[in-house]
């Protein structure tokens, strides 16, 4: 049943924080019948016992890419990935002002088949690990700027839930069809 690697489309989910991609991960891969790969930095930081340091950004990186390879064998036919390297190059940006080779030369070995980019129309909720509440306008907008240097399919994911899905899966759907 599983499908060589290289047919497997590759789908990534990015934003700012408290934009709704996990729950949109798990919808996804639901209705696919595939699995997603979960956000590493979450738990990773989860077990963190002092405030997290640069060097913690390469080692989430790290453990995102692991995940992906792991979770790539069981995929079918898409992979859904809550999240991918682009947003900790843009955290660590924002964070420390650059983001370190290391992560760059990763996200330059690594291809998505398309992005989606959830917009902040949902609202804001508290977490220990978002950090920036007043800032998702700005975020938003260098996600957005980022895709379009990248040259990377990618689609807004907007409005509310049953919109954000419906949009999602004509994507995808557009993508498996071999059209795209």
């Amino acid at each position: 049943m599983h499908h060589t690697f290289n047919t497997i489309k590759k789908i990534a989910i990015i934003g700012p924080e408290c934009t709704g991609k996990s729950e949109l991960s798990e919808y996804l891969a639901k209705h696919y019948d595939t699995c997603w790969v979960k956000e590493y930095a979450r738990a990773y930081l989860d077990n963190l016992n002092q405030p997290y340091q640069e060097s913690d950004l390469e080692k989430i990186a790290h453990g995102q890419v692991r995940m992906e390879e792991e979770w790539m064998p069981e995929a079918n036919k898409v992979l859904i990935c809550d999240t991918n390297l682009l947003v900790i190059k843009i955290w660590s940006e924002i964070k420390y002002g650059h983001c370190s080779q290391e992560i760059l030369k990763l996200i330059a070995s690594r291809t998505y088949d398309l992005y989606l980019l959830t917009y902040i129309d949902i609202p804001w909720e508290e977490d220990p690990q978002r950090e920036h509440p007043d800032k998702r306008e700005m975020l938003w907008n260098i996600y957005k700027d980022e895709l379009e240097l990248q040259n990377i399919p990618y689609i807004e994911i907007k409005g509310d839930r049953t919109q954000r899905r419906n949009t999602a899966i004509e994507a995808i759907n557009y993508l498996l069809s071999n059209k795209a």
